[in-house]
C-alpha cells in the first residue's frame, strides 16, 4: 500500500487555509483587485504633488524653437529648483506664463474634460494654460545687442549659436530685430531658436515690461524632450554660454513617478496583511 497519496480531511483543510494554497491564491487575486483603486489614488496624488513641486509636462504648439523643439514635442519642466531660489540662467530653455499679453491674438484651445482631468495631475500637458517656451539669452544687468544679421552679442561677446534654425540669421534685419537693451532687474530676455519665426522679447518692447520677462512668471526649466520617443533627449545649456548641461537621470513623467511611488506602498501594505 502506498502511503500519502490520498490526503485526509485534515490535511485538505489545512491546505485550504494556507496562503499558498489554491483558495489562498484566489483570495490574493481578489485582494489585488480590491487594492487596485488604492493604487490608482496614491498614484494620482503623487502625480499631482510631482506636477506641483517637481516636474510638469508641456506640449510644444509652434515652431518658434525649431529645430531644438518641434511642434508636438512633449517636454518635462523642472519646477523644483525655483523653490530653492534658483533663477533662470543664460542658455536655458524655460517655460513662462504670458507676461504682457503676448498670446492675446492666439486662438485658445478647448480641451476636453478628460484632457483637463489628466492635465490637472500632470499625466498630460495642461491644455488651458497660456504659457510660452523660449531660450534665455540675457539675465538682469546683461546688455543684449542685435545689429544687422548678427551675430547676437551679450555684454559685448558674440555668441556662437549652433542651435539657431538652419538658414536663419542670428539677428533679424527688420525693425524689431535690431536692438540694444539692458535687461532690468528680476527679468530675463528670451528669444526663440527659429529666429525668423519667433515673436519673442524683441517684438514686445512696446509692452510694459519692454519685452523682458519677469522671473516670477517663469514656471521652470525644460530639461528633457520626453515624447515622441524617437526624439527623446536632454536640453543642455550650450557651451557658448560657458555652462555645462545637466543629466537626465532624474527626469521622468509625473504620472510614471507617481505610479513608481505608489506600487511599493501598496505592496508593503499587502505584505503586512499576509505576515
Amino acid at each position: 500500500m502506498t502511503v500519502g497519496t490520498e490526503p485526509d480531511q485534515g490535511s485538505d483543510a489545512a491546505d485550504t487555509r494556507a496562503p499558498g494554497g489554491r483558495n489562498g491564491g484566489q483570495n490574493r487575486q481578489r485582494s489585488f483587485w480590491k487594492e487596485l483603486p488604492l493604487l490608482i489614488i496614491i498614484a494620482l496624488v503623487l502625480a499631482l504633488l510631482i506636477k506641483t513641486f517637481l516636474l510638469q509636462a508641456f506640449s510644444i504648439p509652434s515652431g518658434s524653437m525649431e529645430n531644438t523643439l518641434k511642434v508636438g514635442d512633449r517636454v518635462l519642466v523642472d519646477k523644483l529648483t525655483p523653490w530653492f531660489g534658483s533663477k533662470p540662467q543664460r542658455g536655458e530653455v524655460v517655460v513662462f506664463h504670458d507676461p504682457d499679453g503676448w498670446l492675446a491674438d492666439e486662438p485658445t484651445s478647448r480641451p476636453s474634460s478628460v484632457q483637463k482631468a489628466l492635465g490637472s495631475v500632470g499625466l498630460m500637458p495642461s491644455a488651458d494654460e497660456k504659457d510660452l517656451i523660449k531660450r534665455v539669452i540675457g539675465v538682469a544687468g546683461d546688455t543684449v545687442e542685435c545689429k544687422g544679421s548678427g551675430p547676437l552679442k551679450v555684454n559685448g561677446k558674440a555668441l556662437d549659436e549652433p542651435y539657431v534654425f538652419p538658414g536663419n540669421t542670428a539677428c533679424s534685419t527688420d525693425a524689431g530685430g535690431q536692438f540694444k537693451i539692458t535687461v532690468p532687474s528680476d527679468r530675463i530676455w528670451v528669444m526663440g531658436d527659429h529666429r525668423q519665426y519667433s515673436a519673442d522679447s524683441r517684438y514686445h518692447q512696446d509692452k510694459p515690461g519692454g519685452g523682458a520677462v519677469p522671473v516670477k512668471d517663469v514656471v521652470g526649466r525644460a530639461v528633457v524632450v520626453a515624447w515622441p520617443l524617437n526624439r527623446a533627449d536632454d536640453l543642455p545649456v550650450p557651451s557658448t554660454f560657458g555652462q555645462s548641461g545637466i543629466s537626465t537621470a532624474a527626469a521622468a513623467a509625473p504620472g510614471a513617478l507617481g505610479l513608481m511611488g505608489a506600487v511599493p506602498l501598496v505592496l508593503w501594505r499587502r505584505r503586512k496583511r499576509w505576515d
